[in-house]
Formats: structure tokens, sequence, C-alpha cells
């Protein structure tokens, strides 16, 4: 996606395409890492995925305060693809109350949008109130309810700040690969951010991303569950000519 990631690792899961076997947690951790590469580099974009408890949160809503990091993309990961519970109860609330408002655009999916909305969502129309409902209540400029459990409707962004709502049509792919999809999506906008595209070119690009990474992995056969996407198609497709 033409940018370079710095990763602060959050936990550790023991895991295969079946599922998520157990967690060691890495709060403690945590913050000596945010330092050692913030001190050095400052990011253009932020994308913040699994955080296991309220320890984590609380580290990470405070680098953003102390470093006045932008263009910030969560993924509130509550749920492994397996189904596997990957947070503490507490870390929900804390998040709720520490992190939210200091994010630019949130990617839940439609379990983590009706958890955080209140709102049963089964169409596009409730995935939209869902946006607005969550956007207004944690101070969010932007939405992003990912369309995956629903019929093939697509994705809907909600942006607070122009009122602007789009849907970006979803193409069904049969496959079980589809391990880190939603992690995939978020890093990819999270790198269109940081390049200088709005939120809405950067989701249009990064759905673009993910789904020729689903088409180019689902014939796969890379373990006995959900297996992984293809990160790596283009490269594939075009490889390097060594001389």
């Amino acid at each position: 996606m033409g940018c370079y990631a710095m990763a602060a690792i959050t936990a550790l899961t023991a895991q295969n395409t079946l599922g998520v076997r157990s967690i060691l947690n890495a709060s403690d951790f945590l913050n000596n890492q945010l330092l050692a590469a913030l001190d050095d580099i400052t990011p253009d974009a932020v994308k913040i995925g699994m955080l296991p408890d309220e320890q984590a949160v609380m580290t990470v809503a405070s680098v953003i305060e102390k470093y006045a990091l932008k263009n910030i993309v969560l993924d509130p990961v509550m749920t492994a693809t397996s189904g596997d519970k990957l947070a503490a109860s507490g870390m929900i609330d804390a998040m709720c109350r520490e992190l939210l408002p200091k994010v630019t655009l949130l990617t839940p999916n439609i379990p983590e949008a009706e958890g955080l909305s209140g709102l049963k969502i089964a169409c596009i129309n409730d995935a939209g109130r869902a946006a607005r409902r969550i956007a207004a209540e944690y101070s969010i400029t932007a939405v992003l309810v990912k369309g995956g459990h629903l019929p093939p409707q697509g994705d809907l962004l909600f942006d607070s700040q122009s009122g602007k709502t789009w849907v970006f049509e979803g193409e069904h792919i049969d496959t079980t690969n589809t391990h880190g999809t939603g992690c995939t999506l978020s890093s990819a906008i999270a790198c269109g951010l940081a390049c200088g595209l709005t939120i809405d070119e950067s989701v249009e690009r990064a759905k673009s991303f993910i789904t020729a990474a689903i088409k180019e992995g689902a014939d796969y056969a890379i373990g006995q569950g959900h297996g992984a996407v293809n990160h790596l198609y283009n490269i594939i497709k075009n490889p390097i000519q060594w001389k």
C-alpha cells in the first residue's frame, strides 16, 4: 500500500486457522514499545487493532494525547474470525470512554456496531442509523460499518463532519479464506490517510485491495479452518526481476 509500518504488540495469540487457543497479554510492555517507536518516527496515520484489556486502552489513549497523533483508525476487535473472544469485559467500557472520542475513523463489523449503537442491523439502512448514532454518541469523525455479516449490500461509511454517507458495494466471494479481512481493511485505510487521501478515498482504495486479496487467496488450501487472504497477490503477479 506504499507505507512503512511500525508495530507495537498488544498481545500474543496462540492460534491457527481453526481458532484461538490462548492469549498472552503484553499490556505491561506496550508503553515501552510505543515510546521507542514514536520518540524516533512521527507517524502519518495510526491503525489500532486488538486491545486486550483496560490497561492497554489507557496506554494507547495517553500516547495519542502525548504525541498529538492524527489520522487514527480504530478496528474495535472484540472477537476473532473464528468467533473466539479476544477482549476482556472492562476493555470495551474503557475504549468507549477514553479512546473513541480520539478516533478519526471507527471500523466495526455488524455485531460490533450493534453492540456500540444498541440497534439491530438487518439492512444497509440500519447500518446507516447505527453509524450516525455511534458517531454522535462518541464524537467520532467517521464510522465505517462493515457489511460482511449482511447479505451482499456492501459497507457503509458515515462522515459526521460533512453529514455525507457512502455505500461501497460488496462482492460475494465463495471462500472460507477470510482470516484477517477486518485487520487488513483498517490497515489499508490507514495507509490511504497517511498518503493524503480523504476518508472516503482511503476506504474505496482499501476495499479494492482487500477484495483482490480475498479473490486471489480464495482457492488456497492452507489449514483446516479459515485460511488467510493473499496480501501479496500483486507481488506474486509482478515478481521482482533480479539481475
